[in-house]
């Protein structure tokens, strides 16, 4: 009988990832969440979602050998709920949240890697006199406690920009922070945390290049298997592709793995991917730990199939089924890989999308790229759902190549191919 595989926030894209795996064979794939049912919604009802997804786990004959996913809140924080109640191996709800939980996870990393984060405090935005009690130099950033997509995070430059933002975040926060609450009183966590009446963080400014360990916890040890490039704007904060493998030295990349190690033992994970996000200082030869989430990054899988041959879906599900991953190995149709995010950084109204044709153009040309467009026609820029707080993606293009210097340029040719046009608001 094949092995049923739950997963919280099904989506195509991801699906054909998964099914390609070498470790899905004899594995049979159900959606225990739809993506439309977690993405493009009024209010996050988690409690639903878990009565929901239980039910569907529950239903299947032969019930379930596994429960996976590969997207942030509120999927991320369903899995190990939804594992401990069917079963299944997975990682603590506790572990979890002591690295999604932005203000509680710089809490437990300053026990043990103080030296590699930024100075930081949490604020309540509804209080009285809120700019004063941050007591921080210009610039920093300010974060709700659980986010994703970089929603309602912004860097602060002067006292007139915090104030204007904080409307922002008062209108906005409590569509993720209150189910996030919610769901957090209703686990056997620590009062000090689940009765706070701050939401948000502020922190100093990381600097550097930016980078992301993929890895995971398999009975307590730690594997570092993949470090991938994460490239900004030169002008915004908005990231513009991920690149892997990482230029970064090797001397660098093991000082990261050691720190990254050092934290996950130290509350615990276990059986569980993760990816955490790092700054490289060179001026000060430091590292410095950004944020850790308790997944793998869906956005890195292609990457790894084009170097490796096998997406890191395969890590995963071999997770999800109890197993010791296997290495990835190295027989990809590429050396180097990237994800492009084509954004634009004014508001409008998009008034045309690449074609069908123009898509198969790009993909004829230039064997492996994919062009996975995220607007329609028709669509207000301004009314897309949680985007970063300074741009709008209106597409990834994924692209491999036997050369760094040449993603850019297969690049270059892509955009040079499609066709985007934003009526831009006045």
């Amino acid at each position: 009988m094949k092995k049923n595989i739950f997963v919280v926030g099904m989506d195509s894209f991801n699906l054909e990832k998964l099914r390609k795996v070498p470790a899905a064979e004899g594995c049979v794939f159900h959606s225990a969440i739809d993506i439309d049912e977690m993405r493009h919604v009024d209010k996050f009802d988690v409690e639903k979602l878990l009565s929901v997804a239980e039910n569907r786990m529950r239903a299947v004959e032969g019930g379930p050998a596994g429960v996976i996913t590969y997207f942030d809140f509120p999927a991320q924080d369903m899995v190990p709920i939804l594992a401990a109640r069917m079963g299944l191996p997975g990682p603590s709800f506790k572990s979890v949240l002591k690295c999604e939980h932005k203000y509680w996870s710089r809490l437990e990393q300053q026990k043990v890697i103080s030296k590699h984060i930024p100075t930081f405090c949490a604020f309540d935005p509804f209080a009285e006199n809120i700019f004063d009690s941050i007591n921080m130099p210009f610039p920093f950033w300010i974060k709700p406690f659980r986010s994703f997509r970089s929603f309602l995070a912004f860097e602060i430059e002067n006292r007139g920009q915090f104030e204007a933002t904080l409307e922002e975040i008062r209108e906005s926060i409590d569509f993720i922070h209150k189910p996030f609450m919610q769901l957090l009183q209703s686990q056997n966590l620590p009062a000090d945390i689940t009765q706070m009446k701050e939401s948000c963080i502020a922190e100093t400014p990381l600097y550097g290049r930016q980078c992301t360990l993929e890895g995971y916890v398999y009975n307590g040890k730690v594997k570092v298997y993949g470090v991938v490039d994460s490239v900004r704007d030169q002008h915004f904060s908005s990231f513009s592709r991920y690149e892997y493998p990482s230029s970064l030295p090797k001397w660098v990349q093991k000082k990261m793995m050691k720190v990254c190690k050092r934290f996950i033992k130290s509350i615990g994970l276990d059986n569980s991917a993760f990816n955490v996000e790092f700054f490289y200082d060179p001026f000060h030869k430091q590292v410095y730990l950004l944020e850790i989430n308790t997944r793998i990054s869906q956005s890195h899988a292609d990457l790894f199939e084009k170097v490796h041959g096998v997406s890191h879906h395969q890590i995963m599900l071999q997770l999800a089924l109890g197993e010791k991953p296997k290495p990835l190995g190295n027989k990809g149709q590429f050396r180097y890989a990237a994800k492009f995010m084509l954004r634009t950084f004014d508001s409008g109204k998009v008034v045309a999308v690449p074609s069908d044709e123009e898509i198969a153009s790009v993909m004829n040309e230039m064997p492996g790229t994919i062009v996975k467009v995220l607007v329609k026609e028709g669509q207000q820029l301004s009314k897309l759902e949680l985007q970063d707080s300074y741009s709008y993606e209106l597409a990834d293009i994924f692209i491999g190549a036997h050369k760094r210097s040449e993603l850019a340029n297969k690049y270059d040719r892509v955009i040079e191919m499609i066709t985007f046009s934003i009526k831009k608001e006045f």
